[in-house]
């Protein structure tokens, strides 16, 4: 196997993913005591385009422009990583300011939120029911993966996990194989922008669709989630926590595979289960 491209916990082109806090230890039945903890940073990324402020995203800093390539391509923007000309920081004390120089700038005006999106919900915002519709065509892919397999990746994406493992505060999405070799995973305080920055890292390398990749993402599946999917054609979505309705209700209408309560001894699965075989 080679071996995969984690998340880095500290890359040096943006602020530290972590941080230090005090915080009071009260056991149920004890004298408390003071001590420092290790804390997930969330910090806002604001975005410009043309120089021009766009929105402001809610994320654990680390691989920024691959997060803003996925948001950008899961907003329509962009149709692949080559309408990127560059990505611009103001100076060395801007570590939480990203602009983009687009190929064609206009698009750049038609993104449909406020100026402002938090960490917990990716289409937090939208104006209208309309904006929330998906156009975008059914996942194809003739992928299949065993339940054997399925059922290790949990343990191998939380071997991929330093942030959370050192805070316990962020989740985390992997990108796997279907023999189970995981490819790649991020990790953010916001599931979505950690599905965005696996999608931006992709089109970076020229590999969407994922039509022949296994997403694993950690806590439960909702809508934006499946969206993403299903723009980026990755044809199995699974998790370990519960699906939405809306989100069965999707991956259902675009052929995705999805798996819910992914677990050592088993798993739920929620629509177009013909690709988990045995």
């Amino acid at each position: 196997m080679h071996p995969a491209d984690t998340t880095d916990p500290q890359p040096s082109a943006t602020a530290p993913a972590t941080a230090r806090a005090v915080v009071f230890t009260l056991p149920s039945s004890a004298a408390g005591s003071e001590r420092e903890d290790t804390i997930a940073v969330e910090a806002p990324l604001e975005l410009r385009i043309g120089g021009r402020p766009v929105t402001v995203l809610m994320r654990t800093p680390g691989h920024d422009e691959e997060l803003v390539t996925g948001f950008l391509f899961g907003e329509g923007v962009i149709a692949d990583a080559d309408d990127i000309i560059a990505f611009e920081r103001p100076d060395a004390d801007h570590a939480n300011v990203l602009n983009v120089r687009l190929m064609v700038a206009h698009r750049a005006f038609n993104l449909d939120r406020p100026f402002y999106s938090n960490s917990s919900c990716g289409i937090c915002g939208k104006r209208s029911l309309e904006s929330v519709e998906l156009h975008a065509p059914a996942v194809q892919s003739s992928l299949t993966i065993s339940r054997t397999v399925l059922t290790e990746l949990p343990e191998r994406l939380r071997a991929a996990q330093p942030v959370f493992a050192r805070t316990g505060g962020v989740h985390a999405s992997g990108l796997f194989t279907a023999a189970g070799e995981l490819v790649a995973a991020r990790e953010d305080v916001g599931r979505h922008n950690a599905l965005d920055k696996l999608v931006g890292r992709a089109l970076n390398e020229g590999q969407v669709p994922l039509s022949d990749r296994v997403l694993l993402v950690s806590g439960r599946v909702s809508y934006e989630l499946v969206q993403k999917a299903v723009t980026a054609g990755i044809p199995i979505l699974a998790a370990v926590g519960a699906p939405s309705s809306l989100a069965v209700e999707l991956a259902a209408r675009f052929g995705i595979t999805l798996i819910g309560f992914l677990r050592p001894s088993g798993m739920n699965v929620y629509a177009n289960p013909q690709r988990v075989m045995d």
